[in-house]
């Protein structure tokens, strides 16, 4: 059979590998300069490439759809990538959450070898911007790109969705799933930096936060917990936990409130043991000069201020009261969130094809034959960790098993 991938990305570089490994003729239309663009800056270089976890627990952390993905998890698991990768070349390692990275650290290991499999397999890789899949009687037969006529048995589009557009992901495969009648949900920025309170960010602008827990509160409501680490920007805040948390940042208008727990490894009555020793071994200490012990220096600064202390009392003046609102503000320092940034700087797009217009057996369109999708154009995202990537691996890989 004649396959046309169109998209060059994880997704789609899966597919093309997995069809082309079945005999098939394989062509990808690719209309960024290189394929697996994208790929070669996912996890700050390093390429988190899955995690290391059952289905049960990939499906646990998926934001959308997640019954949809439970056939392609069941076909293609995360210990399936891992063998995959290593299979063509790239050793791999388990970190802490089970992400797995390539042990070179370098996602530029996973590109290569990726592209070299492709190659072996006699995958034909074509740049060209693709402008329309034709039908025949609801039947795919061809592709246009660049003015040119493709003939194919199969479609399989997975062009990604709307973040990083300079990667290729500029939300054009939704205008052809779109022609063929298919229903796009509304595509919005998931894990994707905050704009916050600036009064406290952006005095800590670079400033990065490790090993403290996190909060989300959504018109008051509890709605999400983590740990790890954030970074401080001009802007407001991002990092690992607050990607995470924005993907359950769902309604526009809500109020969201971000609370930081800088001391998640102490209790209450523990911090305050600490403190009452402390001030007795510092009580000589301005209060400004105590504090960076507590935390970084610049953060003290921000911290003394929400207190509203004259940072140049000394610490054997501090009055009950005023210990217990320390110890409550670091178990509890609160950042409102404005907003979230633009969705060119989310790092998956929520939204997309629509699950109930998409076999989850196959990935095969229930309303055209001959076309599949694949990878982050379906309306399915996760959160941080690996598991949007192993949404485009096994989606990917359903796809070309299927094209059969």
């Amino acid at each position: 059979m004649g396959v046309i991938i169109i998209g060059g990305g994880a997704a789609g570089m899966m597919a093309a590998c997995t069809a082309a490994s079945s005999g098939h003729s394989v062509t990808v239309l690719e209309h960024s300069e290189k394929t697996l663009l994208k790929l070669g800056i996912t996890g700050k270089g390093r390429c988190n490439i899955t995690n290391n976890t059952d289905t049960d627990g990939l499906m646990k952390n998926i934001a959308t759809n997640s019954r949809f993905l439970y056939g392609a998890f069941s076909r293609f698991s995360s210990s399936d990538t891992m063998d995959f990768f290593e299979s063509i070349g790239v050793p791999l390692k388990t970190e802490r959450g089970n992400r797995v990275f390539p042990a070179s650290d370098k996602s530029l290991d996973v590109v290569y070898a990726l592209r070299a499999h492709a190659k072996r397999l006699g995958v034909k890789v074509v740049k060209a911007n693709a402008e329309r899949i034709n039908t025949s009687e609801g039947v795919v037969v061809s592709v246009t790109a660049n003015g040119k006529n493709y003939s194919c048995d199969s479609v399989i589009l997975a062009t990604g969705g709307m973040s990083y557009p300079k990667t290729g992901s500029d939300g054009s495969g939704y205008e052809l799933a779109r022609s063929l009648g298919h229903v796009i949900v509304e595509p919005k920025a998931s894990l994707v930096p905050l704009n916050a309170d600036m009064e406290i960010c952006a005095p800590l602008q670079g400033l990065t936060l490790k090993n403290v827990g996190l909060t989300l509160y959504k018109d008051g409501k509890r709605i999400y917990e983590d740990f790890g680490e954030m970074l401080f920007t001009h802007f407001g805040v991002t990092g690992p936990m607050i990607l995470s948390s924005s993907a359950h940042m769902r309604k526009d208008n809500a109020a969201y409130v971000i609370s930081l727990d800088l001391k998640p490894a102490l209790n209450e009555k523990t911090l305050n043991d600490r403190l009452l020793r402390d001030f007795t071994e510092f009580s000589n200490l301005d209060i400004s000069n105590y504090m960076p012990k507590l935390m970084p220096k610049v953060f003290s600064e921000v911290f003394i201020n929400r207190l509203g202390m004259d940072g140049g009392c000394k610490v054997n003046t501090i009055k009950r009261e005023e210990r217990r609102a320390i110890i409550t503000l670091l178990k509890d320092f609160r950042i409102d969130i404005e907003s979230k940034r633009d969705i060119s700087e989310a790092v998956i797009t929520s939204g997309g094809v629509s699950v109930k217009e998409i076999d989850p057996c196959t990935m095969v369109s229930r309303l055209v034959d001959g076309l599949f999708f694949a990878g982050e154009i379906i309306d399915v995202d996760a959160y941080t960790g690996g598991f949007n990537l192993q949404i485009a691996w096994s989606t990917g890989y359903l796809a070309g098993t299927s094209v059969l």
